[in-house]
């Protein structure tokens, strides 16, 4: 009889998550972004939250909460129960907090886990008001070197800033950063005169630049933008300016069952490849990912090591 109990102690909880698994999702779910709302990471989000909604039969709804490059969104999740019913959906804006933050008040590492990648940015666009008396990076370049120029970014390392910052070591100028709370109000800030240029993911200014409101100086990519061929590769200007990019990935708070996880990554996987989403994740630059979990969290550390590099080399102090 002893033994009969305690064999149903470890197999009953184990049959509890594996029926818990089966019928998720059975109520909405929230995916917090913690950026505004119109940017490249909320797009992307409520695109892909659209169709998780119509494959999984649940609401998937998005909720921006900005602030703190993500942290305050962040936070949110990881205080959240782990049962896959909040989930974060982050850019690789992420990646740096560690290292910018002294008092983050969690470990992305050990309070998150990594659940998919939406893709893969190639690059970023390098942007000024069509005002602007800059038509080249050259021009801009010489602006800088002989006075104040003005950059504004979604927060302190960000990998927006970062790529501002980057760009400014290896063009050999120095620029005053001006931070917002989102990259939709950094394009107001320019748009308004209160900052020269920004660093911005593709999908939310594609219109923009189409209408003639911004200019692109340069692509920060490995090889040009398909639907904007013509904007200058940094790397072609600055010898040896290494390409940035951007990436998208859902998380959920740590100790979530590993079989929702498993569930919510093949459903983003498979969400990838619908006819409403693959056009817009490839018109917007985003190469097709298809990692698994495990790949998707190795991928993940990965790219947190790099953005501490990056971090280093800006010489950004945390505070």
């Amino acid at each position: 009889m002893l033994r009969l109990l305690s064999f149903l102690a470890l197999t009953l909880p184990l049959a509890s998550v594996t029926a818990q698994a089966q019928q998720y999702p059975d109520h909405p779910v929230r995916v917090i972004v913690g950026y505004a709302a119109g940017g490249g990471p909320d797009i992307q989000a409520r695109t892909v939250a659209q169709q998780l909604s119509l494959n999984l039969g649940q609401q998937f709804f998005v909720e921006n909460r900005t602030g703190a490059n993500g942290t305050i969104a962040t936070r949110s999740v990881v205080q959240s129960k782990p049962d896959g019913y909040t989930l974060l959906f982050s850019s690789n804006g992420i990646a740096p907090t560690p290292y910018i933050y002294k008092n983050l008040g969690y470990d992305i590492f050990t309070d998150l886990t990594p659940v998919a990648t939406i893709g893969i940015l190639d690059g970023l666009f390098m942007l000024v008001d069509a005002k602007s008396p800059y038509k080249t990076l050259q021009e801009f370049i010489d602006h800088a070197k002989k006075g104040r120029a003005l950059y504004g970014s979604p927060g302190v390392g960000n990998g927006l800033h970062l790529a501002a910052e980057s760009f400014s070591k290896k063009a050999g100028i120095k620029m005053q950063h001006i931070p917002y709370k989102g990259a939709s109000e950094v394009m107001t800030g320019m748009l308004s005169g209160s900052v020269e240029v920004m660093f911005v993911t593709p999908p939310s200014v594609m219109g923009l630049i189409k209408d003639g409101r911004v200019r692109a100086l340069a692509f920060t990519g490995s090889k040009p933008f398909p639907a904007f061929p013509n904007v200058p590769l940094m790397k072609d200007m600055l010898p040896g300016f290494e390409p940035i990019g951007s990436w998208g990935m859902f998380f959920a708070p740590a100790k979530t069952p590993p079989e929702i996880i498993e569930k919510l990554n093949v459903a983003v996987r498979a969400a990838l490849q619908a006819p409403a989403v693959a056009p817009i994740m490839q018109r917007d630059g985003y190469m097709p990912d298809n990692r698994n979990v495990a790949e998707t969290t190795a991928y993940f550390h990965q790219e947190v090591k790099l953005m501490g590099d990056a971090v280093k080399a800006a010489g950004i102090e945390p505070n």
